[in-house]
């Protein structure tokens, strides 16, 4: 699992001023969890001036590490790129790249695809924007390949809704936050009486039983059936679907935890 060790990376330059040299530096950092003036000088060097937009790509190099580079930074050279930030954490290797001219994710993600194992999970991330972007891209792609193997039969390539529950088991601080804020705190509404908030809990508590969450509730099953489409429709996860209820019963476990 990564750790949020600070160690000064800056320190390894070691009087190196190449470009190769200032951007691995600088994916290291966003991989340690660091994103402060030192990086936002660190990538202005090798080009990723003022606002910026950017994804990330990973999985297990289909060839040689030197090769698989080669690939990515060809491949976005040829969409009009300029040169994206390429780093490795154990087997998994990283592209973080800049959204402009044709480089989007989708667009990225297919033209990079070959260089990475073709029986390996390949994640591909959100658009985020800013330092704290970057690093959120890089972390979450590292999560996400670590908790890949949950899934029995895994997307290609991953998202990060695929595997916010498996990614918040692990560590991950930012699904966590996302299990908490979008998911736990919406639901919950203004407080914990919310109706909807308790059918739903109910639900989960019950394995899934409309009847005795209804008879639990003093409702309608037929009561408990709306509500239930309601909070579908409100966070964007069915609880009557068993990977979504997972989803679920992890963001209600996150949000008693913290609201304890």
């Amino acid at each position: 699992m990564l750790g949020n060790e600070h160690d000064d990376f800056l320190d390894l330059l070691g009087g190196r001023t190449d470009d190769d040299t200032i951007a691995r530096i600088a994916f290291e950092c966003l991989l340690n969890g660091i994103d402060d003036s030192r990086v936002t000088a660190l990538l202005n060097i090798v080009g990723w001036r003022g606002e910026f937009s950017c994804f990330a790509i990973g999985g297990e190099p289909a060839q040689s590490l030197g090769d698989t580079v080669a690939a990515m930074r060809g491949s976005i050279a040829d969409l009009g790129g300029i040169a994206p930030l390429i780093g490795v954490y154990g087997s998994i290797i990283i592209m973080c790249a800049r959204v402009q001219a044709a480089v989007s994710p989708e667009v990225a993600c297919t033209a990079v695809m070959p260089a990475f194992a073709k029986d390996r999970a390949v994640y591909l991330s959100p658009i985020r924007a800013g330092l704290e972007g970057a690093m959120h891209t890089v972390r979450e792609t590292v999560f996400s390949l670590q908790a890949a193997p949950a899934l029995l039969n895994a997307p290609r390539p991953l998202r990060a809704d695929d595997v916010l529950p498996e990614r918040a088991l692990i560590g991950d601080d930012l699904a966590r936050d996302e299990l908490y804020r979008n998911v736990y705190l919406v639901l919950r509404g203004d407080n914990d009486d919310d109706p909807t908030f308790r059918t739903v809990s109910t639900f989960l508590e019950h394995g899934g039983s409309l009847e005795t969450t209804a008879k639990e509730l003093g409702i309608h099953p037929n009561t408990v059936r709306y509500r239930l489409k309601r909070a579908a429709e409100t966070i964007g996860w069915d609880v009557t679907d068993p990977r979504d209820a997972f989803v679920l019963n992890t963001a209600l476990a996150i949000g008693r935890i913290r609201d304890r």
